[in-house]
């Protein structure tokens, strides 16, 4: 009998700039994604994401309703448990980029950028009421 496999849980926020814009970081596999992280030990997947939002982009969020979840494989053979929620920015939106990520990207919910997972962007399409575009 084989080993159940257990996965990482990430948190993901869709938030979008006071213009629309919706916020995606680039990090070092050179795609885009969505700000957020992993759960730490006694809080809640809506205290983790609005705590690793402020750490990535200095930015205090409200979390909202929970968009989607799904099964994510980052790189062959890696796989993290995925949860976005959708995040209302409280507060100035002056974001500063952590040593996390190489640099924040703002882009309309229509003109998403190429290397972005399907998984991000279906979640994006949800909370924008935008369609998926095919890539």
């Amino acid at each position: 009998m084989s080993a159940m496999s257990t996965y990482p849980v990430s948190v993901k926020g869709v938030l979008r700039a006071p213009t629309g814009e919706v916020v995606l970081l680039l990090n070092e596999r050179e795609e885009w994604e969505l700000p957020g992280g992993r759960i730490e030990l006694g809080e809640s997947s809506t205290e983790c994401l609005a705590r690793e939002i402020a750490e990535e982009l200095n930015l205090a969020v409200q979390v909202g309703a929970p968009i989607d979840t799904y099964l994510f494989e980052v790189v062959p053979g890696k796989r993290v448990f995925i949860a976005t929620y959708d995040c209302m920015l409280v507060g100035p939106f002056a974001p500063v980029v952590s040593h996390e990520h190489k640099r924040l990207g703002l882009f309309a919910p229509d003109t998403l950028p190429m290397h972005l997972p399907d998984g991000y962007r279906a979640s994006i399409a949800a909370v924008c009421n935008t369609s998926v575009q095919p890539v």
